[in-house]
Parts: C-alpha cells; sequence; structure tokens
C-alpha cells in the first residue's frame, strides 16, 4: 500500500488528508480502526524513540504520546508495590517487561496521558493489551501483536481503538521534507546515536556516575530527541518522571518538568496511597481528584458539599509544609536537556526535584556558572555536545 487516505488533517476543516510514500510501500499496517492525521504524527514519533530506547538499552521500552511529545516514556524494568498500587494494578496481575514499559511511561504523568497514543518496541502481548483495555487511550503502534492481545484491543472504543503494526526494519530516507506555508523544507534525518560514550566528558568535580544513571541519561535525551523543544526531561530508575516540553523559555521547561516530577513523588505520599475513593469513580476521575488534592487548590475539592461526590471518606489535607518535606526525600533522579543550560538558575531548580546527574549539550558562554552550581550541590554532570532540538 502506497497511501493511507485520513478523517481529515489537525483540524476537521483540512481536507482532504492522507499519507503516502513517493517511493515503494507504507511501512504501517492499520489492524483495527481508522487513524487519524495526529494519530500517525504521534504513532511515527514515538516508534522511534522506542526503537532507539530499546536498540539503546537493550530493554524492551514503551512511551505514551500526546500531541506529537511524550507525556512519558520507560523501559521493562519490575514495578514495586507502590508502582503497583499508584498505577492501578492488581497486586497479583501477571506483568511481562514490556507491560511494565507501557505501565511505567503512562503513570509518568496520568493526567496528561489520558487519551494517548501507545507505543512499544517489542511485540503487544496479552498482559499489555488487557491494562490497555481499562485506560483511555486512543490508538497503539507495535512491531506485532499475539492474537489475545489483539483480540483484547479490538474491544475498545466500542471497536474502533486504532491498532498499527509497523515494519521494524523499516529505513526512512536520509533526506526529510514538509511543506510550510507552500514552501518545502528539506533536512537529513536525525541518525545520532546516543550512547553511553556520550556521557564520558563529566565536567563536574564529582565524576562517579553509576550504570543506573548512565541508562537514565540515555532514556531522557531520547526522549528529549522526540519532544517538541525547547525540552527538559527527568528520569528515575528506567522512567521519565516530568517532561517540560515545547517552551520557549530553559527554565520554564526546566520548572515544568520538576513540578511533574514533584506530583509524581506525591501520589506516593501516604496520605494519597490512602485517599477513600467511592466504589463507583473511574480511573481518570480519581487522576484527576489526585491532581487537584496535591495541588494548590485542593479546596475545590475538599470542600464540604463538594469532596462527598469522590470520596468514601473525607480526606485529611495534605498541607504545603508535609508536600515540601516529602519532596525533599526525593534523590538520584537524572536531567537531560535538549540544548544548553544558558544559567545556574536551571541547575537550582532541578536540585529542588532531587536532580543528582545531568546530562546537557555545554557550550554556552556561562558553562563556568553553570558548573559551579552543580558542583555546590555535588552534582554529575556530563556535557554532550550534541543539541537534540525536535520540531
Amino acid at each position: 500500500m502506497k497511501e493511507l487516505e485520513l478523517k481529515y488533517g489537525c483540524n476537521p476543516n483540512q481536507k482532504p488528508s492522507r499519507i503516502f510514500m513517493q517511493q515503494g510501500e507504507l511501512p504501517i499496517e492499520v489492524l483495527n480502526g481508522k487513524p487519524g492525521y495526529i494519530n500517525l504524527l504521534d504513532a511515527l514519533n514515538s516508534w522511534q524513540l522506542v526503537k532507539e530506547l530499546d536498540e539503546a538499552t537493550g530493554l524492551p521500552s514503551a512511551a505514551s504520546f500526546k500531541h506529537v511529545s511524550p507525556a512519558g516514556a520507560a523501559v521493562g524494568q519490575p514495578l514495586s508495590q507502590i508502582d503497583r498500587k499508584i498505577y492501578f494494578v492488581d497486586d497479583d496481575a501477571p506483568l511481562s517487561p514490556i507491560a511494565c514499559a507501557y505501565i511505567k511511561a503512562r503513570g509518568a504523568d496520568r493526567l496528561s496521558s489520558y487519551g494517548d497514543w501507545a507505543a512499544l518496541s517489542r511485540t503487544c502481548d496479552r498482559a499489555t493489551a488487557l491494562y490497555l483495555k481499562y485506560e483511555v487511550s486512543d490508538g497503539i503502534i507495535a512491531p506485532d501483536y499475539t492474537e489475545e492481545a489483539l483480540e483484547i484491543l479490538k474491544t475498545k472504543k466500542g471497536g474502533n481503538y486504532n491498532v498499527v503494526k509497523i515494519d521494524p526494519d523499516y529505513v526512512p530516507a536520509e533526506l526529510e521534507r514538509k511543506d510550510v506555508f507552500g514552501i518545502t523544507f528539506e533536512q537529513g534525518h536525525n541518525n545520532f546515536k546516543i550512547t553511553p560514550q556520550l556521557f564520558e566528558n563529566i565536567v563536574t568535580k564529582n565524576k562517579e556516575l553509576p550504570e543506573a544513571a548512565v541508562i537514565d541519561m540515555i532514556v531522557s535525551l531520547i526522549t528529549l530527541k522526540y519532544t517538541q523543544s525547547n525540552s527538559v526531561c527527568y528520569v528515575k530508575n528506567g522512567q521519565t518522571v516530568g517532561v517540560g516540553a515545547g517552551q520557549q523559555s530553559r527554565i520554564h521547561c526546566t520548572r515544568l518538568a520538576g513540578n511533574k516530577a514533584d506530583n509524581w513523588l506525591l501520589r506516593q505520599h501516604p496520605k494519597v496511597l490512602g485517599l477513600k475513593f467511592k466504589n463507583d469513580i473511574r480511573r481518570p476521575d480519581r487522576d484527576n481528584a489526585i491532581d487537584i488534592y496535591i495541588s494548590d487548590e485542593y479546596m475545590d475539592l475538599l470542600a464540604d458539599g463538594e469532596w462527598e461526590n469522590t470520596f468514601a471518606e473525607k480526606p485529611q489535607i495534605l498541607t504545603p509544609e508535609e508536600k515540601k518535606a516529602w519532596i525533599a526525600t526525593q534523590s538520584g533522579l537524572t536531567c537531560g536537556s535538549d540544548a544548553f543550560f544558558p544559567f545556574g538558575d536551571n541547575v537550582k531548580r532541578a536540585y529542588k526535584s532531587g536532580v543528582k546527574y545531568i546530562a546537557e549539550p555545554g557550550g554556552s558562554i556561562r558553562d563556568d556558572n553553570v558548573i559551579e552550581t552543580a558542583d555546590s550541590y555535588d552534582m554529575v554532570m556530563a556535557f554532550t555536545g550534541m543539541r537534540l532540538f525536535h520540531h
């Protein structure tokens, strides 16, 4: 098949819409549903991310995409009991590595992942499909599907869930083009490989970079490679926990990613884990309630006449002091940036969310200030020398 007709473009008024190959066959096959323009932008960007992450780490990888940027990405490492609780996984549910990867990818920012596009680097199996069955999602891309997984996915969205299979051996052309305002842009495809050797230029006094942090640096930079720039990414234990995408200011990226990392940690606070929800509350409503509960707008949820709609028992307030103390327990995170930090304030903000390791290109006229700030917190910072803008 050389082309695929789409329902419409970015918006309903943008017709006609299609994807097509100028040479050769399309490397994808739609097994169910009818993907739209943005669906396929998410699908092809997310596939590149998970394929590259799997190749770089040797671990099954997954991503959760919204509006052509990852809400989360992760490699397939086992879930802890707390992970299972905050990601709504039964204690005894059997999980495969690829299922763990997707559950963590979606769990990075569950609010943003509502209605996501899922991407898997390896075959979608029953465990992954069963988890997706109960999540609000627009579609999935993977190199293959087990027969049982495909049948489960076909039951979603009244039988219209988008399921796309991609040829894992497909290699794009060296030159890529796109039209903007009737003008064609052309550039070489970004074939730059992110490997552990990229982190050998450690510029801080502390040069102790453990293997786990190297994996987290790889996760952060490959995630950033497919995130709308400017972008900053926080990672812990092979899982993104905060992605700050598409901001005009670097510090705003760092703050946004840091705030998301803080929210991810606050979901694990004993008061949050102890929330008594009504039995009929759906997962998305729980996610939204938790997000409000840990925010400064908590009284919108906890006021008399309001809390009864969500909870079986009125929750205690999670005070600003308790939140600050809990976030202060955060440690060992990695922060990646798609371009250099121009000021030390980015390092200071990252430190507040428990960042210990930083990977960034370097090259700012204020590198000395950035390094000095990292040294003041005994951080380990590697200059990669490679910018990773994506538009």
